[in-house]
């Protein structure tokens, strides 16, 4: 299994769009089952020392996944993604925002719509994500807020995640 897993992280402001391209040592159906298993998100979901709790998760078309970004200080961050379409262990589209502990959604930031697919390649997973958002001020502030540094971490705990399954 090779150990130089690509990682690309382009942001596209004439369209408003961030597109994130990240490759995993692990085939589709593990790499698919830690992107849509509660019990696998809340273990990487989250750059550290934060972690990820869920409250909710109903993985289907028009279900949605209410979580808490809990802080070192117990201090906690809430997010909602509800889930619009789905492919099984192909792609799914959703709409995330930052909402209260009962979900409602906050006018603190304007969320974003994704598109996560997942392709094999070899014995590894290409996960590619596409955010969009609706106005490139939303997109900007979510870059101020450290969400390349943040996104980039989560993505390398979901690497030992998948290590640590063999």
């Amino acid at each position: 299994m090779k150990t130089n897993l690509l990682m690309n992280f382009t942001v596209d402001k004439e369209n408003k769009k961030v597109n994130v391209e990240r490759e995993f040592a692990a085939p589709v159906a593990r790499v698919w089952a830690a992107w849509t298993q509660k019990e696998l998100l809340d273990q990487w979901w989250a750059p550290k020392p934060w972690k990820a709790r869920t409250k909710e998760m109903d993985f289907r078309e028009g279900g949605h996944w209410l979580y808490a970004m809990v802080g070192p200080e117990g201090e906690e961050h809430w997010a909602r993604m509800d889930y619009k379409s789905i492919t099984p262990q192909e792609s799914y589209s959703s709409e995330d925002m930052f909402c209260d502990e009962n979900g409602t959604p906050s006018d603190f930031l304007p969320g974003s719509g994704w598109l996560t697919s997942f392709n094999a390649e070899g014995e590894g997973t290409v996960v590619s994500i596409v955010l969009l958002f609706n106005e490139l001020s939303d997109l900007e502030k979510h870059l101020e807020m450290g969400f390349k540094e943040g996104f980039t971490m989560g993505l390398e705990n979901l690497d030992e995640l998948l290590k640590s399954q063999k």
